[in-house]
């Protein structure tokens, strides 16, 4: 198994902590220990009891209970806790494809959802976004991707990273349908599930829809708790999961029981969280719409309708040269759509749920006046 260096992270490891101001990131502003224990009564005095020893491979039954129950049809032995996202996609890939499988991926993708399935020898059959139609893919396309005999799973991101696209629930419904018209099991990456923007209702989950399908969530997005490193797989297919959770045994074992046990108290506030993270989100977004309608001479803009993140297009010019000369001049960093593949290297990524999004925009706005695509300065 040979994994290719994983563009995104390379990238975020060299300016993540240097750079002095982050406009690209895809989490939400995160809190302390503290003020998330602060939400639930006598979780601190818990959290002192916490014990230091290995926890149960498949999550802690507290924490796996809290998990199912954001679920129609989950029970908690329909969950598999993992150490993160990328966890999740790794023992889902692992457990269900084989060399000479092929696999369906929304593109632009996370490089995972892709790249560890052809690591273990299966074809990517990329099914694309497309910015001429505010990022809604082709649901015919689709059918015809999902013929092929070799493709074993389907794998769809909504809402999506890093466009911000969400399709609607029949569109989504129509999607499930016809990936199990052939018998091909859907791997629905929902960790921006509940940061729709207002007025957008949350998809049903695709575990609930189809027995066969796994729904990914972490508390990374939504929640704004990314250094907590808590995701899941839910799935009522208990075989797939215990097939997952033997993967498991050679990455992480197990989780962290002080990570668990926060993790447990987060959605138990849950609620609050998410009521949290939609008050940064909206005034942001509203910023952000701003800003790109009144730079239409530069960018090509959808507004996201779910998720932390938007997939603008430069008109003109380079967007590795302007994200390069943008982080020179005032320390801003954006992530250049070329890491997503040479086929968006005019589009950049921009996140906007920090609380720090409009002084950063407004660092990216005066930048703009005197930036010149046709110089790439």
């Amino acid at each position: 198994m040979q994994l290719p260096p994983f563009r995104l992270e390379r990238f975020f490891a060299r300016h993540e902590f240097t750079a002095p101001h982050l406009l690209c990131c895809s989490d939400g502003e995160s809190l302390s220990v503290g003020e998330l224990l602060d939400l639930v009564p006598g979780a601190a005095d818990g959290l002192s009891r916490v014990h230091l020893g290995y926890t149960e491979s498949k999550g802690a039954p507290a924490l796996r209970q809290a998990v199912a129950d954001l679920y129609e049809t989950a029970q908690p032995d329909d969950v598999l806790v993992h150490v993160g996202a990328e966890e999740a996609i790794f023992t889902f890939m692992a457990a269900t494809l084989a060399p000479g499988d092929s696999v369906v991926v929304v593109d632009p993708r996370y490089q995972s959802l892709a790249d560890v399935a052809q690591s273990l020898g299966a074809r990517v059959l990329p099914w694309r976004l497309d910015p001429d139609r505010d990022f809604a893919p082709d649901l015919g396309e689709l059918t015809s991707l999902l013929a092929e005999p070799a493709v074993k799973a389907l794998v769809v991101n909504f809402p999506h990273n890093p466009t911000g696209y969400l399709p609607s629930p029949e569109d989504f419904a129509a999607i499930l349908a016809a990936a199990a018209a052939r018998g091909v099991r859907v791997f629905s990456d929902e960790v921006y599930r509940f940061s729709e923007a207002e007025g957008v209702a949350p998809l049903p989950a695709a575990c609930d829809i189809d027995p066969r399908a796994v729904s990914l969530g972490v508390l990374s997005k939504s929640y704004g708790l990314a250094g907590l490193r808590v995701g899941w797989a839910a799935c009522r297919d208990r075989d797939l999961l215990a097939r997952m959770a033997s993967v498991k045994d050679y990455l992480s074992i197990c989780g962290s029981a002080p990570s668990e046990y926060l993790a447990t108290c987060a959605l138990a506030a849950g609620d609050q969280l998410l009521a949290r993270m939609a008050g940064i989100l909206e005034p942001n977004r509203r910023v952000l719409t701003k800003f790109f309608t009144s730079r239409a001479d530069l960018f090509h803009f959808t507004a996201p309708r779910g998720g932390l993140t938007a997939f603008p297009a430069l008109r003109q010019g380079s967007a590795d040269a302007f994200c390069q000369a943008l982080l020179e001049a005032t320390g801003v960093l954006l992530l250049p759509g070329s890491l997503y593949g040479e086929s968006w290297a005019k589009h950049f990524r921009i996140g906007f749920g920090r609380v720090d999004f409009r002084k950063n925009c407004e660092r990216l706005a005066g930048f703009c006046q005197n930036w010149n695509p046709a110089q790439g300065s």
